[in-house]
């Protein structure tokens, strides 16, 4: 990487709280402390970089690239809600499983060393993850599953599909269709 690719992973997340700290002046009941901004610009910087680092290759296509932005978007708004305010209830222990999902899929990206097909996999299979944590949780805890089971499905199905589209992008990077290498 390059010193620009730093200035830019320091600087956009300050701008991007710019929203967050004109609500807490603004808006009444906007209480974030500053461990929520300072979570806030983990988030922001994490996802700025994968940005950068995946969406901007030089040597990747552009089916990489469109597939790599849809992942690191999905991802990012699945830790944003998860941290913010929680997909399943307010105090159940499901709303890691995704946090979980999320740590997997740095893993297997690191994994795949990158390659458009193996993180095709990582994509699948992040969405089979994110299809049964509702299920796991209405089991495990359910004392506590508000807003109720098929709103919370249908929001991780939702996050499902788009990690679905990213792995078909990512197939079609990578040549495969339909089991054929085509490039």
């Amino acid at each position: 990487m390059k010193r620009k690719d730093y200035l830019i992973i320091a600087l956009a997340p300050p701008v991007l709280l710019l929203g967050p700290l004109t609500g807490q002046l603004t808006v009444e009941g906007w209480n974030w402390t500053w461990h929520d901004f300072v979570m806030a610009w983990v988030v922001f910087a994490i996802t700025t970089a994968f940005l950068r680092f995946l969406v901007t290759r030089p040597v990747a296509n552009l089916a990489y690239k469109a597939g790599a932005g849809l992942a690191v978007i999905t991802g990012f708004l699945i830790t944003w809600i998860t941290m913010a305010v929680q997909i399943i209830g307010e105090d159940n222990p499901g709303n890691g499983l995704y946090l979980l999902t999320i740590l997997g899929g740095f893993i297997g990206v690191g994994v795949s060393r990158f390659q458009a097909a193996a993180l095709a996999r990582v994509a699948f299979t992040m969405a089979g993850a994110l299809l049964l944590i509702p299920v796991v949780a209405v089991l495990a805890w359910p004392a506590d599953f508000n807003p109720g089971y098929p709103k919370v499905q249908m929001l991780s199905s939702g996050f499902a599909a788009m990690f679905i589209a990213a792995g078909l992008i990512f197939r079609h990077a990578a040549g495969v269709v339909r089991g054929i290498k085509t490039a």
